[in-house]
């Protein structure tokens, strides 16, 4: 069983897809750290980390087990030494391309359907950037992120390898 789990990669690698999988399955609870990690206005800027980092806590302290999924890893950093395990969506950037074309609703971050598709493109341009940029949402940190943890990991560099791992749990 996995407890205590962290999930990370591109945007639209199937991060959230995956932990709300895991969340059901272990019944454990799910952070998606979206929810955390901007404030609540328009244009979105990110929340201090102090604030971020207390709602973190308060997450890991409320709950015994959980997974949180994010591709912040400033932000996964915070928990890295409270984690079990860690799983490593390092999807290529056309499958995460072809993923965001082809992902649901996501209410939680979306006033409607149409708003979230109306960032389509935003969001394509932002995953195309993911080997490029140099910043807490890069592979290269995560890679990082990956390489420097020394429990229970493992990496996923295609939805059919991530489908096949979650049929087995």
């Amino acid at each position: 069983m996995l407890t205590n789990t962290l999930i990370f990669g591109n945007s639209a690698s199937g991060k959230s897809t995956l932990a709300k999988e895991l969340a059901n399955t272990y019944g454990v609870a799910h952070l998606d750290l979206d929810t955390i990690a901007w404030q609540p206005q328009s244009p979105p800027s990110r929340m201090p980390m102090a604030e971020s980092k207390a709602l973190i806590d308060a997450f890991v302290n409320t709950h015994t087990h959980w997974v949180i999924e994010g591709c912040y890893s400033d932000l996964l950093a915070l928990v890295v030494p409270l984690a079990s395990s860690v799983l490593f969506l390092n999807l290529s950037v056309n499958d995460c391309i072809q993923n965001a074309k082809n992902r649901p609703w996501e209410p939680h971050k979306y006033e409607s359907k149409e708003a979230q598709d109306a960032n389509l493109d935003m969001l394509i341009h932002w995953i195309s950037q993911y080997t490029e940029r140099n910043d807490t949402f890069s592979k290269a940190a995560h890679e990082h992120l990956f390489n420097s943890f020394e429990g229970n990991k493992r990496m996923f560099e295609s939805n059919q390898a991530k489908s096949r791992w979650l049929s087995q749990q």
